[in-house]
């Protein structure tokens, strides 16, 4: 792997736990539908990470979602919980974004950080895995 793949992963995944420490403050300070669109941002950053370490990528976030799907969860990588997780954030921030008269109550999605905090961690501990199984350090 070359080096400038290994320092955009790190960013990436950099990015995805500073999102949800920002989507920690939104939800703290009733930001509801700004936060619901930082959660869905901290799995797409950790998921852009982890594709890239596989030479994948798309334009497009639906692209970046099939790829997520196919790689790891229809392969049993992740478990379907997890597949769904993301696909539940993305509507619901498609809903935050571009939807009218959308009311998110802090109540029903602020358990959902700590589910994307769940997410996002196991996608990084797999991205290390995989950094570390395509370049091991040398003895």
């Amino acid at each position: 792997m070359s080096g400038e793949v290994y320092t955009l992963v790190r960013y990436r995944l950099d990015r995805a736990f500073e999102t949800l420490a920002e989507a920690r403050l939104l939800l703290d300070e009733g930001h509801t539908h700004t936060f619901v669109n930082r959660l869905y941002y901290a799995c797409f950053y950790a998921v852009s990470a982890l594709l890239l370490l596989r030479d994948k990528s798309s334009s497009k976030h639906s692209g970046i979602r099939a790829c997520f799907h196919q790689e790891f969860v229809k392969s049993g990588l992740l478990g379907r919980e997890l597949g769904q997780l993301y696909d539940r954030l993305f509507d619901n921030r498609q809903k935050a974004d571009y939807a009218d008269l959308v009311i998110f109550l802090s109540e029903e999605v602020g358990p959902w950080l700590a589910d994307a905090a769940v997410f996002v961690q196991t996608l990084a501990d797999i991205a290390s895995q995989e950094m570390f199984e395509l370049n091991p350090p040398q003895s």
